[in-house]
């Protein structure tokens, strides 16, 4: 068993679906900045540990607002509505982030290896539930910031880290590493941090950039962290899906048959 309760056994990097690590420390903070462009729908269970009273929950979420959470026996626990609601209000406001764009109609300056080496202004945020936990795993930039720190300022990086090393996470490609936090840390929220102080063992998959797994190692927060498993990625998702009351959309996938009576 690995440090998280998986497998955590080696993975061979030449099968890291873009992830080579020549540079890994670059690498890994590249593909942390990456996961707004990397898919856009995901299916997936989610655990946030340690504890009594942390249940596990299975998701469907669709970018860029849209999330569904069910107990694993099926009960719902929370679906977006209001996907398709107005959006004047936002707009009349007459601030400069209610003009920004998509993540995924901007673009991003690329590596050598395709993931996102500095990120542009854009209209970033993941749905969540509870907390601000899902969504920073979902997109873990807190851990890389927006772009590289300068040469002549190392410490600048949000985390320092031991060398990432690849990992096989519930059948999937991962980086991991061992984290620390810095002076320019600034978690999406503070409450609940990817990073917690101290050393946390920190896992991004390789395909998407989602942060399958944290742990804190240190002191009050020790075992704190999540658990992520991806069941599927860029699946089609219907609207009725997300709505908390069934619109009984028919679901265009699959085969309808048409009773046309008798020939005349």
């Amino acid at each position: 068993m690995g440090r998280f309760g998986g497998t955590g056994s080696e993975f061979n990097p030449a099968n890291a679906q873009g992830c080579p690590l020549n540079d890994s420390s670059s690498t890994f903070r590249n593909l942390c900045r990456s996961s707004p462009w990397k898919w856009n729908s995901l299916r997936f269970e989610y655990l946030e540990r340690p504890g009594t009273g942390a249940a596990l929950v299975r998701a469907w979420l669709r970018r860029p607002g849209a999330l569904r959470l069910e107990t694993p026996d099926g009960q719902l626990l929370h679906s977006t509505t209001g996907i398709n609601d107005s959006r004047d209000d936002l707009y009349v406001s007459a601030t400069r982030r209610s003009w920004l764009l998509p993540p995924h109609l901007v673009t991003p300056v690329h590596d050598d290896a395709g993931l996102v080496r500095r990120r542009p202004e854009a209209a970033y945020g993941e749905p969540s539930f509870g907390n601000g936990r899902l969504a920073a795993a979902l997109d873990p930039v807190e851990l890389a910031g927006n772009a590289p720190a300068p040469l002549e300022f190392p410490d600048a990086n949000p985390v320092s880290m031991d060398e990432p090393r690849m990992v096989d996470h519930e059948g999937r490609p991962a980086l991991e590493t061992v984290v620390i936090r810095g002076r320019t840390y600034k978690p999406s929220d503070p409450a609940e941090p990817l990073a917690h102080p101290g050393r946390t063992l920190i896992r991004i998959d390789a395909a998407t950039g989602v942060c399958v797994a944290s742990q804190s190692l240190d002191g009050e927060t020790s075992g704190k962290g999540h658990w992520l498993r991806i069941l599927a990625v860029d699946e089609y998702m219907l609207d009725d899906l997300f709505l908390a009351e069934s619109m009984n959309l028919t679901d265009v996938r699959q085969h309808i048959s048409w009773d046309i009576g008798p020939a005349a």
